[in-house]
């Protein structure tokens, strides 16, 4: 049940070769992603991989807190998962899986999208929980959506965006 009273669309356009797909209860591609060290530790703080039955925890998890979505880019006239991204009004965790697809500002965009999207549920403010301080790319990415950190966690900071 992603947002309370609210339909979750199918598809959400990022730009002309981005755009965001409704988690289908499908996502055994994602496991490669998430065996990744280094993604691991950014989103994670340790570098333990995930297993498939902990992928399938964490997406049920977000399905149920939020709209989560796969983050798919155009290539040869198909749409394939690159990431994925949930939404909700207190967090907004993000993760581009593919290394190709990394640092080239399709995260900042999804981001952009997604405040879109706050703005028409008419929220006042949206939050990131957390994100650690190791995570310099994360950080700047949410700062640059206009994100500002308000509050130190053990390890990182969370984040808030007024949109009123």
């Amino acid at each position: 049940m992603p947002i309370l009273g609210t339909r979750q669309p199918e598809f959400l356009s990022v730009d002309a070769l981005t755009r965001l797909r409704r988690y289908d209860g499908k996502h055994d591609f994602a496991l490669e992603w998430y065996r990744d060290p280094q993604t691991v530790f950014l989103i994670d703080g340790d570098t333990e991989p995930y297993t498939p039955q902990r992928l399938k925890r964490m997406y049920e998890y977000l399905d149920a807190h939020g709209e989560l979505y796969f983050i798919e880019r155009l290539q040869d006239r198909n749409f394939v998962p690159i990431g994925d991204v949930t939404f909700w009004q207190k967090d907004m965790p993000i993760v581009i899986g593919d290394r190709a697809y990394q640092g080239k500002g399709i995260g900042r965009r999804v981001i952009q999208t997604l405040i879109e999207r706050a703005k028409f549920l008419q929220y006042p403010c949206i939050f990131v929980n957390e994100i650690y301080d190791t995570n310099c790319a994360s950080r700047k990415c949410f700062e640059s959506a206009g994100f500002r950190a308000y509050e130190k966690t053990e390890k990182g900071s969370r984040f808030k965006l007024n949109l009123l």
